[in-house]
């Protein structure tokens, strides 16, 4: 009973502090909101690419490849001869139109079990259809869908279980349809083989055997971008545990008269800290309970857009829709549970710790946390170390994060002391005694404000670093576009036999007809876009080369070299000066790397003659068609009427550019948002402390009140105290958020993506930024301001009643 009676006194605080409550109750909540959010993000990506690792049997078979990337077609009809049981796949890409679908070939007869999905296991008809021309072509329902009667492509049939984007068919049809005649990428070997063949050196010297992976490629690939929705997701859970501890920690000073009560009254300090235990268990289950709820709306709502991140720059085909195990709930429920206890932790060592009689005294707290500053201090000193440490010699996208980590966490342990010297030193300048008390007084507020404040510096510092690298790499990437898109129109034929007709008809009318023609083949073990180029001065002038050896484009020209895209060359170290083999043509020299920003895929560019050598069926159907500008609009009239074209055929550079910067936008808009998510989570911090504490800051306004200063002032002094606050707060974020910047850009960046950006700062972005900080630091004080300019004097007066 005395339990019983114990717990129901502690939990009445909370019913008589109901914005405290709320504080607690939001806090958690939307901590664990973005954080499970995130999380069900990234399981819903896994799962895909479990499932295309599955389907690729790239987690249970070991595979036989060339060099180049291809097989030769004889080598298999060799080793099946010799004994080893090999089953043949040809893996590729298919442009139809502007968008581009994964094809996966198979021999249904000496497949292994699991290569395929196990819903194409079906009736003897099914399997004659698969295997006989024009075949059957199994793929998810949504591409099935999005396909429709796409000509050129066999029937399609839905299937449950594959993958979006994804058509899997006979290996013959996939051959023609991917113009690889009489060639292969890969030779599949069951788990088990017998023994006493034959060394596959002395059969087909050219193959290297690799094991089984634990995991596919695109899911390594993509590693990095699921650490980075992670490290939002850690920050935004983070910003919200601010709020919690600030409430906890307020709620816990303002029962110290009623914990030395119940100590009185016999109460054990032990059964004491456990009912405290038990009350934080029960606020963490309804705050994770609806956590976990919103975090499912949070994930729904930034799905599609993550899908589209992962197409554009890493090429990965994700599902849209979500679907959440048990576990998923009960990790959310875990993490709020974990991120209570982290928050409670503190508070309930302080009580364990706690002389029977101490009383609640708000000045004592302030002298015990400036001695706290100081460990805080010099644990900044240490992490600010560390960081040095880590951008000197750390490499790769975990000593990146790392490095942000350290950074972010050392930046804002250091703010509290930072902004005591701060105010230390205007109250040292001030010589009236109302600005002397402000001053004082707000110092005395800064253990009560100090983790909001620290929320609201990492959402800034965040927001100003993420914000610098997307606009940098917008600002790249549209002079990029400018680069790359020199001619002034593209057009497309739709056939052969038109595309000849085309260019003779251009040949008459413009200044240049460029062929942009491309196949899509092996290279070093991956699919890689294999492009012609025209010697043509436009390249010479315009092409956005990052690195080139002399004499580059005449290389280009007489097929002695290639270009290679900067992820290509950065993945395998592909410099000037090293050599390249290409299906059919081995040593080639790499002369040039060029920029290739939100391109997933390995490129190379050779001169348009020897594409048509190496690869004689490559479709010629794509030109770009230089000529004056003013003309362009009437040419690509001209064309479509006389060619019977359809509008999409004909492209201008405006339309390309506009499209490019659409998939751009979109690509970052998950960023956006858990940027403005992670931001209004630290105003609302900043918010609830204020709200918390206003009631107990009566104490020291009373006083003042007394001598004559009335509540309006009052309550504007508040507001500038507020709005003070926030902007000293964006001061000292700006070089933190530029130092996450630079690492973003020189580390991050060039782990995740392949590519490395130059860094740019844009002065009016913080402008807007500060607003911003400004306007939640405003409303975060308004209210708590209107309540004093309405307090009754009564009120007031009542302070002095009590013993303090």
């Amino acid at each position: 009973m005395m339990y019983r009676a114990a717990l129901s006194a502690l939990l009445s605080h909370w019913l008589r502090h109901k914005v405290q409550l709320a504080s607690l109750l939001l806090g958690l909540a939307l901590a664990t909101a973005l954080w499970s959010g995130v999380q069900a993000i990234n399981a819903q990506a896994r799962d895909s690419y479990d499932r295309a690792a599955a389907v690729l049997g790239q987690d249970r078979f070991a595979r036989l490849t060339a060099a180049d990337g291809v097989v030769a077609q004889a080598d298999y009809v060799a080793l099946r001869r010799a004994g080893w049981p090999v089953s043949p796949m040809i893996e590729g890409r298919l442009r139809l139109g502007e968008d581009t679908w994964r094809v996966l070939g198979i021999d249904p007869v000496t497949a292994p079990k699991g290569v395929a999905p196990a819903g194409m296991r079906a009736s003897a008809a099914d399997f004659a259809a698969f295997i006989r021309p024009p075949g059957l072509a199994f793929g998810a329902p949504e591409t099935v869908a999005a396909l429709g009667d796409q000509p050129g492509l066999p029937p399609l049939r839905g299937l449950e279980g594959a993958l979006p984007g994804l058509l899997i068919m006979d290996i013959g049809i996939a051959q023609a349809l991917l113009n690889m005649p009489d060639q292969l990428t890969a030779l599949v070997l069951p788990p088990e083989v017998g023994a006493g063949l034959p060394p596959v050196q002395t059969i087909a010297s050219g193959l290297v055997l690799t094991a089984p992976r634990a995991g596919g490629d695109i899911a390594r690939l993509t590693d990095s971008f699921h650490l980075n929705l992670t490290a939002f997701g850690l920050l935004s859970f983070a910003v919200g545990l601010f709020i919690v501890h600030a409430a906890i920690g307020l709620g816990f000073e303002q029962r110290r008269p009623i914990f030395r009560t119940l100590r009185a009254l016999g109460l054990p300090l032990a059964a004491l800290c456990l009912l405290l235990a038990v009350e934080v268990a029960l606020l963490a289950l309804v705050a994770g309970v609806i956590g976990v709820a919103l975090g499912y709306g949070v994930a729904a709502a930034l799905l599609p857009d993550v899908a589209a991140t992962l197409r554009g720059l890493y090429g990965a085909e994700v599902a849209g829709a979500l679907t959440l195990s048990p576990a998923w709930w009960l990790g959310g429920i875990g993490i709020a549970l974990v991120g209570a206890a982290a928050a409670a932790a503190q508070s309930l060592w302080r009580l364990w710790h706690m002389p029977i009689l101490a009383p609640a005294q708000p000045r004592a707290w302030a002298r015990a946390s400036a001695r706290a500053r100081v460990l805080q201090m010099l644990v900044a000193a240490v992490l600010g170390i560390a960081a040095l440490a880590l951008a000197r010699w750390g490499q790769g996208i975990v000593a990146g994060f790392a490095l942000l980590g350290v950074m972010l966490l050392g930046a804002a342990l250091a703010l509290p002391s930072l902004l005591a010297a701060l105010l230390a030193g205007a109250a040292r300048l001030a010589r009236r005694p109302l600005p002397q008390w402000f001053w004082a007084d707000t110092r005395q507020q800064l253990p009560g404000l100090s983790l909001a404040l620290m929320a609201l510096m990492l959402a800034l510092a965040a927001n100003i670093g993420v914000g610098t690298m997307v606009a940098s790499f917008r600002l790249t990437f549209t002079g990029w576009l400018d680069q790359r898109l020199t001619s002034e129109l593209y057009i497309r034929a739709e056939t052969e036999d038109q595309a000849v007709q085309l260019r003779d008809w251009l040949t008459q009318r413009a200044d240049a007809v460029l062929p942009i023609w491309s196949v899509e083949r092996p290279v070093l073990g991956a699919p890689v876009r294999i492009y012609g180029i025209a010697d043509h001065q436009a390249y010479r002038d315009n092409w956005p080369l990052i690195a080139a050896a002399p004499g580059v484009w005449a290389a280009l020209a007489d097929g002695s070299g290639v270009l290679v895209n900067e992820q290509l060359a950065r993945r395998q170290n592909l410099w000037p000066g090293a050599t390249l083999a290409l299906p059919g043509k081995a040593g080639l020299r790499v002369v040039g790397v060029y920029s290739d920003y939100g391109n997933p895929q390995g490129q190379v560019m050779i001169g348009v003659d020897l594409l048509t050598t190496l690869f004689p069926d490559v479709p010629r159907l794509r030109h770009a068609v230089r000529i004056a500008p003013d003309k362009a609009a009437a040419l690509a009239r001209e064309v479509r009427a006389a060619f019977d074209l359809p509008a999409d055929n004909v492209t201008d550079q405006a339309a390309i550019k506009a499209f490019s910067l659409g998939v751009f936008e979109r690509t970052f808009t998950v960023t956006a948002a858990l940027n403005v998510l992670t931001l209004g989570v630290a105003g609302l911090a900043l918010l609830l402390s204020l709200l918390t504490l206003a009631q107990m800051r009566l104490p020291q306004l009373a006083p003042v009140w007394a001598l004559g200063l009335t509540r309006a002032q009052l309550a504007r002094l508040e507001l500038l105290r507020a709005l003070m606050l926030s902007a000293l707060v964006l001061v000292l974020a700006v070089p933190v958020g530029l130092a996450l910047a630079w690492a973003l850009l020189e580390v991050v960046n060039v782990a995740a993506f392949g590519w490395q950006l130059p860094m740019h700062v844009f002065p009016a972005d913080w402008l807007r930024l500060g607003a911003l900080a400004l306007l939640a630091g405003g409303l975060a004080a308004l209210w708590p301001a209107i309540r004093l300019a309405r307090m009754a004097p009564a009120d007031l007066v009542k302070v002095f009643a009590h013993e303090r």
